[in-house]
């Protein structure tokens, strides 16, 4: 199994704002900074997204791919890569965990990237935790400022 990279924030938000940003694909250019457009291209039962089409530019690596979503309870999102340009492997979840009654979350994102071109696995991880970092910073400032305006 491939390793993973993850890290934790800690948002001013009831675990379900937060969801509600996680799960509005169409806003994600708004605040993530690579997503430059996001495409739901199918739903589940429930109406929460299935795949999606992300266009993604990250200055060095620019590509275009569809991800599959898997959703547990209001608590946890995970995804898998279908298809991409540039990667041979995403892997991902988002796991919410409530604190202080519900008042705070505090967010794990898990990351694994595998590339088509060769690179060292420092170099790998070290991507992956900047990815990592920045989008649970975005994540945060996004919910805060929806939750608190």
């Amino acid at each position: 199994m491939a390793e993973h990279t993850s890290s934790s924030i800690t948002i001013e938000a009831a675990p379900a704002e937060v969801m509600g940003v996680i799960a509005d694909f169409a806003r994600y250019p708004e605040w993530t900074g690579e997503v430059k457009e996001a495409e739901v291209l199918s739903r589940d039962a429930a109406g929460r997204a299935e795949q999606v089409r992300l266009l993604l530019d990250a200055g060095a690596i620019k590509d275009d791919h569809t991800l599959a979503y898997t959703w547990t309870g209001g608590h946890e999102v995970s995804w898998t890569l279908v298809k991409s340009q540039m990667l041979r492997g995403l892997d991902g979840s988002y796991t919410l965990a409530p604190l202080d009654g519900g008042a705070r979350t505090e967010v794990t994102y898990r990351l694994t990237v595998d590339v088509k071109i060769p690179m060292l696995g420092m170099i790998k991880r070290k991507a992956e935790k900047v990815i990592i970092d920045r989008a649970l910073a975005g994540l945060k400032k996004r919910v805060e400022s929806t939750t608190q305006a």
